[in-house]
């Protein structure tokens, strides 16, 4: 799926001319003229950035932007504001938006934001496809390949962790051969690794 530029303006002249531009740079583009419009639309699955203006008519950018974030949206949302609306705009920064730009604004200053902002987009969401690969392995260990896990992740040895289960030490090499080869880790470093992409601590399972 290519990446799409969102842009939310109510002035069609602000919208055209942004349009231009990303397209100059073979870049796909959607217009909206009310945050309104936008949301009934959007399609958060779709890979890009968003360019809202601050003062539009029915929802201003910053209340857009909040409800953007309620959708669960990651995309990268750049804010477009005058020189009065700079504290806004840092305010949205703060909150999470991607960055902001002050119109009039340079062309190759928006361009290059643009494109930053598609390359962020890019690789969160190839970073989330590898989070996701590793957390589906790791909801097909058993119960008890969890726990022996757990134990790998701290770097103990078979025989304690058969200790501290109750199990015998044959037992604990199937459960950690199964749960290797379910993971797909050659190594426990391997193990530490995948554990680390998928946010699990060590010690948890």
């Amino acid at each position: 799926m290519n990446p799409v530029i969102n842009i939310v303006d109510d002035d069609r002249m602000a919208r055209e001319s942004l349009k231009w531009l990303a397209e100059s740079a073979h870049l796909s583009v959607l217009e909206y003229e009310c945050g309104q419009k936008f949301l009934d639309s959007f399609d958060y699955r779709s890979p890009g950035c968003v360019v809202l203006d601050v003062r539009m008519p029915d929802i201003n950018g910053m209340e857009l932007y909040a409800r953007l974030k309620e959708t669960g949206a990651t995309l990268p949302v750049i804010i477009v504001t005058g020189h009065a609306d700079v504290a806004m705009a840092v305010r949205a920064m703060k909150a999470g938006a991607y960055d902001f730009i002050e119109k009039p604004y340079n062309d190759a200053l928006m361009l290059e934001l643009l494109q930053s902002a598609i390359a962020c987009d890019r690789d969160k969401r190839e970073r989330q496809v590898k989070v996701d690969n590793v957390r589906f392995r790791i909801d097909r260990l058993t119960p008890r390949e969890h726990e022996v896990m757990k134990y790998v992740l701290r770097a103990k040895q078979n025989k304690i962790i058969a200790s501290e289960l109750g199990i015998s030490i044959k037992t604990v090499e199937l459960h950690r051969a199964n749960l290797m080869t379910k993971m797909n880790a050659a190594s426990p470093t391997e193990l530490v690794r995948l554990a680390m992409i998928a946010g699990v601590d060590q010690g948890k399972s």
